[in-house]
Parts: C-alpha cells; structure tokens; sequence
C-alpha cells in the first residue's frame, strides 16, 4: 500500500478506490439506515466522508492529468466515473490499469 502512494498514479488509483467504497457504504448503508431506520447520524458520518474522498479524487485527477499529458477526454470520463456508482472501480479498470 505505501508503494501506491509514491506515484501520482498510484495516489489516484487508491483515493478512486476509497471514494468508490465510501459512495456504495452512503448509498447502500447510510441511507437505507436514514429512510427504513430513522438514524440520520449515518448519513452525516457517511456523508462527510464521501465528500473528503470526492474532493481528493479530484484534486488527484487534475493532478495526474497535468502530470501525464492526459487528453480532455481521459480527464472528463475520470471526473464523471466519481459521479456513478462503481464508477471509479470501472474507471480504474479501464482507464488507469492500462497507465501502470
């Protein structure tokens, strides 16, 4: 794991895989907790946490475009995939596996 924070690639590939993770536990977990179990609080922590990992994702993304010479496209795709479910595991999948 501390070898994937040496790169900018690296640090991208990991901040996406966080962000991923904590917008399936917001909508997967929290959510249901606030709507079927009245507990709000999951939503505030899950929240917080998925914007920290969002705002990193794409400060990460800009980032390794500037560092890499990525075209518009690359970077634009990159950006919507934070905003889809699974989006950053597939964006990892398919658009920075082929970057290692």
């Amino acid at each position: 794991m501390l070898r994937l924070l040496q790169t900018t690639l690296g640090r991208l590939r990991l901040i996406g895989y966080c962000e991923g993770t904590s917008f399936l536990l917001l909508l997967g977990v929290a959510m249901p907790l606030k709507y079927l179990a009245g507990r709000p609080g999951a939503v505030r922590v899950a929240g917080m946490a998925h914007g920290i990992f969002f705002l990193l994702y794409v400060a990460a993304v800009f980032q390794a475009t500037a560092e890499h010479g990525w075209p518009r496209k690359k970077t634009v795709m990159l950006l919507v995939a934070a905003l889809l479910p699974f989006g950053p595991f597939y964006a990892d999948a398919k658009l920075l596996r082929t970057e290692s």
